[in-house]
């Protein structure tokens, strides 16, 4: 199904998972609020890579766990008069093992927070009026998309206070869904590994290069999903394809959570 014309903001856009999300919506010529928190020169580099591919591009600074650049985010989609998808894709993490609890301070704990659940919900409050607006002009649901983790779900990941802040916007997911009925749709994607530099940059490359064998090597089905796997996930929840999808963690993790 087309996505021309679907106005959408995309958290966290400037690389990974949150760029090839924004690529996947600028093909169908979808008009998209790429937002980044510190690299600019990535997310100048995902927009134009968008402006190529047709879609209609601004790009806004910002920090998710800040109400009020949530509402700076959100403002720049104002001149469209309406919001279809808000995609909640910023998150942050520590990478610490799970067994030094001495490891994680109170500090980590909110700023993981911060940015990976309490940021998701500041999006959602202030992009509400403009998500009813594209419902109200579409005449079905619009959508809000928040990136998880398996880690929400199991308990594993990078650090304790990683899976917690998951866990609790996965809870979350259930509760907004609840509250913004009939007029917005809530649904969460649960990743699990994901070929992109989140690795490196936490565990360095050859740290990176042991997590990514050790997963292919373990899960059913052989493989280590790309940022481009996922993100074609996300953009199905959305847009129209699953207009009668709210409610849902739905999880990608190559089998994963087969394994006992």
């Amino acid at each position: 199904m087309s996505k021309d014309g679907l106005c959408a903001i995309v958290t966290g856009s400037a690389s990974g998972l949150g760029a090839a999300t924004a690529a996947h919506l600028a093909k169908d010529g979808a008009r998209i609020v790429i937002n980044y928190s510190s690299s600019q020169k990535e997310a100048e580099q995902t927009a134009d890579l968008c402006r190529s591919a047709g879609g209609d591009v601004v790009v806004v600074q910002g920090d998710v766990s800040r109400d009020e650049d949530c509402r700076k985010i959100v403002a720049a989609a104002a001149p469209w008069g309406r919001l279809d998808a808000l995609i909640n894709n910023a998150g942050t993490t520590k990478h610490m093992p799970h067994g030094n609890l001495d490891g994680l301070s109170a500090e980590d704990f909110q700023r993981l927070y911060g940015v990976n659940t309490i940021g998701p919900f500041q999006m959602v409050r202030a992009a509400r009026s403009l998500l009813e607006a594209g419902a109200q002009a579409s005449g079905r649901a619009s959508a809000v998309v928040n990136v998880s983790s398996v880690a929400g779900i199991s308990g594993v990941g990078s650090s304790i206070a990683y899976a917690a802040s998951k866990g609790a916007l996965n809870t979350m997911t259930y509760s907004l869904a609840r509250a913004l009925a009939p007029l917005i749709r809530v649904n969460t994607v649960c990743p699990g590994y994901i070929d992109t530099p989140w690795f490196t940059k936490g565990r360095g490359e050859d740290g990176a290069k042991q997590v990514r064998d050790s997963v292919i090597a373990k899960v059913p089905l052989k493989v280590a999903s790309s940022a481009d796997d996922i993100a074609a996930l996300v953009c199905f929840l959305a847009t129209p394809q699953s207009s009668n999808m709210t409610g849902e963690l739905v999880r990608m993790d190559a089998g994963l959570h087969l394994i006992s």
